[in-house]
């Protein structure tokens, strides 16, 4: 599979949560070309300000590896990280990130605090930006307008 194609995975799982009233954002964790974890945002199903799609992905994927260094995982996400999820993608030691649009905002590796060029980050992994990017956008900018 492509990193497009896992990409598309990603956007699933943020359609998931969008129809789960969440804000549609999706993640996939990548081992060796296979999907080992995926989700959606669940901060308002699960009560949990925590529970973006990045730290649900990264947990089910440390369950599943049986380790909690997810060197040889790779991480798609459709929305920029914020800084909490970039510090639980060093602290997992994910090799490559993903991500979809960007997030002027809550954005924390291009965007705003920019965690993985900071010297107190640990480890940075590999950044590609703008996968489906349009797609990504297109998802939030609509569930956004639909609350206005």
């Amino acid at each position: 599979m492509t990193a497009r194609s896992f990409m598309d995975l990603a956007l699933k799982q943020a359609e998931i949560a969008e129809t789960a009233g969440e804000v549609p954002i999706g993640c996939v964790v990548v081992r060796g070309g296979t999907v080992i974890a995926q989700a959606g945002n669940r901060t308002l199903t699960d009560r949990d300000p925590t529970a973006h799609a990045e730290i649900l992905a990264i947990r089910e994927a440390a369950r599943v590896t049986g380790s909690e260094r997810l060197t040889d995982c790779d991480l798609y996400v459709t929305l920029e990280p914020c800084t909490m999820c970039a510090g639980a993608i060093s602290f997992a030691r994910i090799r490559r990130l993903y991500y979809g649009a960007a997030d002027p905002k809550g954005g924390a590796v291009d965007s705003g605090v920019r965690f993985f060029a900071s010297p107190t980050c640990h480890h940075a992994p590999e950044i590609y930006p703008s996968v489906g990017e349009s797609e990504a956008a297109a998802l939030l900018t609509n569930f956004f307008k639909a609350r206005r």
